[in-house]
């Protein structure tokens, strides 16, 4: 059984946590998430704790998971979550344009992203922008979306990277001596 999935999650101040019969939903200052109960789990408040429990008869590997998950919804609405990405290239950028983020990226045309509700994304110069959120998996996903539209090349490095990514380069072309 999970080490991670028996410790319990500490619910903070001016967080309220409620267990339905499918779902748990979290309500912070800000924001409400909800996530369903994955099959084989139990889910209890006790206090200021939330206890994730397996059923005794099967080894359910989504023990941990739903813990996990509450733990990041517990995060999410009192500090989110935020991924940074960087844009490498001659001619590469980002800004806003009202809600849509618009990029050019050396294509013939600019491309254009509309981030959903829940989401900020701050272009905080041309070449750096950033997205956050309550939801880890939203924001995970956004920044995934984004960093798609030009993924880095392993020759010059140019695209779409996230912060602090290594890009591993490979040599070009050798010259040839005929």
């Amino acid at each position: 059984m999970s080490r991670m999935g028996k410790r319990p999650v500490a619910i903070p101040a001016g967080v309220t946590v409620t267990v339905t019969e499918d779902a748990v939903k979290v309500k912070g200052p800000k924001v409400e998430l909800s996530h369903p109960i994955l099959i084989g789990t139990t889910v209890v408040v006790e206090g200021a704790e939330v206890k994730v429990s397996a059923e005794k008869l099967t080894r359910n590997p989504a023990f941990g998971t739903m813990r996990a998950q509450i733990a990041n919804m517990v995060t999410g609405v009192t500090a989110g979550f935020s991924k940074t990405l960087e844009i490498v290239g001659t001619g590469y950028r980002a800004n806003m344009d009202g809600p849509k983020l618009v990029l050019q990226l050396g294509y013939s045309h600019p491309v254009e992203f509309v981030p959903p509700a829940g989401i900020n994304v701050k272009v905080e110069s041309p070449t750096r922008l950033t997205i956050s959120g309550a939801d880890k998996c939203v924001v995970g996903q956004v920044a995934a979306n984004i960093r798609g539209y030009r993924p880095p090349e392993p020759y010059k490095g140019k695209g779409i990277k996230y912060e602090g990514e290594y890009i591993r380069r490979k040599a070009g072309k050798a010259a040839g001596s005929a």
